[in-house]
């Protein structure tokens, strides 16, 4: 397996690529390595492997990775191959070195993301070329006119859905399904570009102080659902919501619309995991429905 990642790291760049050193990255529910090549020079990369079926979510991932690269916005690892080698598959991504953040840093990463959002925008709508994923779970990515049609169908609906087949007892969902247009009435987002899955562990400053946001689950959507999301685990430093502002204030009663929001993670949560995330998703709903 190694020799035909290294083949094909060689391939991609025009330089010939040997293993010298590979350490696990611990921390995610993905096999990470960081790699490095022989000589003094070593050029290094980041490798993530999973079974040969999940290639799909590393190409995927990779087209997100190029199509937020495109935008000119903001840093992002770039992919640099990907495929299959045996019973795994790969992607290897540029290695960032990460450092410790400034409150400078931070405003400068919120000024990014504003800049995305502002300027990546789709004129199909509301979705995306393909299907990813949010975690390991389907994201599906439907095009749609409307975003209220889009978040009830492509993404609460769905996620409602796969809870049910597991178990999960949610009151109200039908009765939530029904009331998200009148929940988004008034609001009529632009399809931006969003990362979609935007928590602390999925953006860093690099060493030379240089934001950068990684493992996205991209599609068009309403900018706020990556504001959303930076608030629901640990969030972000004050820096960040300030800098995000100096370029593009958030509207009126985006409060309202964050829970609906951070529903669909926590209901991704359950999906994966299970345990509490079902009681607090049907707190959720309580409050929306209320």
């Amino acid at each position: 397996m190694w020799n035909e990642i290294c083949q094909q790291i060689s391939q991609a760049t025009g330089r010939k690529f040997e293993l010298e050193n590979r350490k696990s990255i611990g921390g995610a529910a993905l096999t990470r390595f960081a790699i490095t090549g022989a000589g003094a020079g070593g050029d290094r990369y980041f490798l993530k492997l999973n079974r040969a079926e999940a290639l799909p979510m590393f190409e995927a991932e990779a087209l997100g990775l190029k199509q937020l690269a495109a935008a000119q916005a903001i840093r992002v690892p770039r992919p640099i191959c990907w495929g299959t080698a045996g019973d795994d598959c790969y992607l290897v991504m540029e290695y960032l070195a990460f450092g410790s953040g400034s409150s400078q840093a931070w405003a400068d990463m919120g000024r990014q993301l504003a800049r995305l959002h502002r300027l990546a925008i789709s004129d199909r709508g509301f979705g995306w070329q393909r299907n990813n994923t949010i975690g390991s779970t389907p994201q599906i990515n439907n095009w749609s006119p409307t975003w209220s049609e889009f978040w009830t169908e492509q993404r609460i609906g769905y996620q409602l859905r796969l809870g049910q087949r597991q178990g999960g007892r949610f009151e109200g969902s039908d009765r939530l399904l029904a009331q998200i247009p009148r929940l988004l009435k008034g609001h009529n987002p632009q399809p931006s570009l969003v990362h979609g899955d935007l928590w602390s562990g999925n953006a860093a400053i690099l060493a030379d102080g240089t934001p950068t946001i990684f493992d996205p689950a991209a599609y068009y959507g309403d900018r706020e659902v990556d504001l959303a999301m930076t608030e629901l685990f640990r969030g972000f430093p004050a820096a960040f919501y300030q800098g995000y502002a100096e370029i593009w204030p958030l509207e009126s009663g985006y409060q309202n619309r964050k829970l609906l929001y951070n529903l669909y993670h926590v209901l991704n949560h359950f999906n994966l995991f299970g345990g509490s995330y079902s009681a607090q998703a049907n707190r959720m709903i309580e409050q929306l429905l209320s």
